[in-house]
């Protein structure tokens, strides 16, 4: 069974192994877990580490020469494989731990195919690297963004190395954002995937360089190939030179708070 994944193109690895991965995670939902510390508050808990080993096992059968960076086990394959793929095998790991159920699985093929999977809902959302789609129940719909939501999900997670020039909680209380928008703190880049969907109008976060993100690359990846405006809280292209991320359904959407950011 596992060996029909070599049949597989990358997009649909992707999804075979962000589903694994879900399955993982929604199997072992409500149990007693134990937690590996990772420092400053941070942890991983023993569904994080089984559905990663799950995942790396379908990308293993499916392309055995590519390497793959996971969030609990690093980086393994051979040093000069020329693709990798990015795994965070829970993303929200907090939600989880407490019995919230908003959390994500991504899998994302460095500059190609992505997917992230929603464990509780059945959804995937899907990229090959230049159409984006979701997929649910057997049938797969296109992506399509819209700001008419007017929710805006942003990370308020430590730490804030964006400030003192950008802090999210002050971008909240301007004036402007509290006529045009209305916040949510989803606390996952499950939220990420929700631009893509129409079901966000933007998505804010600070950080360092985000692109090569287990957590973040294939949500970016989704987003883009869906049409989403994506930059760094600056403004610029994410990547080495940028910062954070900005995610919009729309240009207009990302010029409003983008004037918000950087005044």
């Amino acid at each position: 069974m596992i060996n029909s994944y070599a049949g597989l193109d990358d997009s649909e690895v992707a999804i075979a192994a962000a589903r694994t991965g879900a399955d993982v995670v929604r199997g072992m939902y409500g149990r007693p877990l134990s937690r590996i510390d990772k420092g400053a508050g941070d942890f991983a808990t023993a569904a994080d580490v089984a559905a990663e080993k799950a995942i790396l096992e379908v990308i293993r059968a499916a392309r055995p020469d590519d390497a793959v960076l996971g969030e609990e086990g690093g980086r393994q394959g051979a040093a000069a494989a020329g693709r990798e793929w990015l795994v965070d095998p829970l993303c929200g790991t907090l939600n989880y731990a407490v019995g919230n159920m908003l959390v994500a699985v991504n899998v994302a093929l460095r500059d190609g195919a992505a997917a992230v999977a929603d464990p509780f809902s059945g959804e995937v959302f899907c990229t090959d690297g230049e159409t984006a789609w979701m997929r649910h129940e057997g049938a797969d719909v296109p992506l399509t963004p819209t700001s008419a939501t007017r929710l805006v999900d942003v990370n308020l997670d430590p730490p804030f190395p964006g400030a003192p020039g950008f802090r999210a909680v002050e971008m909240l209380a301007d004036p402007r954002f509290i006529e045009g928008f209305r916040p949510r703190v989803v606390s996952t880049t499950l939220a990420l995937a929700w631009v893509a969907a129409g079901r966000r109008a933007a998505y804010i976060t600070d950080g360092g360089d985000l692109s090569g993100s287990v957590h973040f690359a294939a949500g970016i990846a989704v987003c883009r190939a869906a049409g989403c405006v994506v930059t760094g809280i600056d403004g610029g292209p994410v990547g080495q030179e940028g910062r954070g991320l900005v995610v919009a359904a729309d240009a207009g959407t990302h010029d409003l708070l983008m004037s918000m950011i950087r005044p």
